[in-house]
């Protein structure tokens, strides 16, 4: 299945005309995963024609303002329109320290309820079909990148699962768990009828220097999403801030096998400029792009 992706902000810590603070939205079956929560970020869900009510966890990759002042607005949102779910918010150490503190500083009209996961590393939280993992990143606060892995699954060949003629359901779920079955007396051997299908990989990758860790979590992603907040030439800067260079972000993806590279989290001194980003990572890294706001991808 297609898993898509809003881009709701693009921006580097200073929000242009065309571009708003960070937040991307990952839905899955039932799930609807924000990625960051940047100032604006309730009213790029309209824009996108998106429903904020259908939220179910949100990923803070860490808590400097224009990756989290959009929280106090969109809670509130959700609490005035009736918001029924469990919102379950993971982010960096501290997180719970500063989301207790938030709901203190602001007068909420309504109530929701939800729940506060600090996160260290490894694997955030699982399904049957899906599971969040994090890796601490190197930046001026407790920073996380995140991966959504989708699991792999078994599937049933349909034009030999056509052939067996098989009396009932049962004996199909056998074969999807894996299971070899008895078909007249004749052993129908789960391997010759269905095969693995590879689960899909996206990961983010925001506000970080350059480290270990930013490989290790791109590894074989289908789609890396990362910061490239500056060029090649502003790499001093970019070291002094612990963010990315375009080069840096191609490297990324290149070391790590990525399939395709989306850059976002662009600086207001690019603005209208981006192709200088684009064309540095290039470079190194063939497939890769910039997002723009409300730009909608399907992996």
């Amino acid at each position: 299945m297609k898993i898509p992706i809003c881009f709701l902000g693009t921006s580097q810590a200073v929000p242009t005309a065309r571009r708003n603070h960070t937040a991307m939205l990952l839905q899955y079956k039932d799930e609807n995963i924000l990625v960051d929560c940047g100032e604006g970020t309730q009213r790029q869900f309209r824009k996108a024609g998106l429903n904020p009510c259908r939220l179910t966890r949100i990923l803070i990759t860490h808590w400097h303002g224009d990756h989290i002042l959009g929280l106090p607005g969109l809670l509130q949102t959700l609490a005035l329109n009736g918001y029924n779910k469990t919102l379950r918010i993971y982010g960096p150490r501290g997180t719970r320290q500063y989301a207790e503190l938030m709901f203190r500083l602001f007068v909420f009209r309504g109530k929701i309820k939800y729940e506060i996961h600090e996160v260290e590393s490894g694997k955030v939280f699982e399904t049957d079909d899906f599971y969040i993992e994090a890796m601490p990143m190197i930046h001026g606060a407790p920073c996380l990148a995140y991966s959504f892995v989708e699991k792999d699954k078994r599937r049933i060949n349909k034009e030999k699962l056509k052939k067996l003629k098989l009396p009932n359901t049962r004996l199909i779920k056998e074969l999807q768990q894996g299971r070899d079955i008895e078909l007249h007396g004749k052993k129908i051997s789960a391997k010759d009828i269905t095969y693995m299908q590879k689960g899909k990989k996206i990961s983010f990758i925001l506000d970080t220097a350059l480290n270990e860790n930013a490989y290790r979590i791109a590894k074989d992603s289908d789609i890396l999403i990362c910061e490239a907040t500056y060029t090649k030439k502003e790499k001093e800067l970019a070291a002094d801030y612990k963010h990315l260079t375009a080069e840096q972000s191609a490297q990324i993806a290149k070391k790590a096998n990525a399939k395709k590279l989306i850059l976002t989290h662009i600086s207001q001194r690019y603005e209208n400029k981006e192709k200088h980003i684009l064309i540095e990572a290039k470079k190194i890294f063939q497939n890769a792009s910039i997002a723009e706001d409300l730009d909608n991808i399907e992996v």
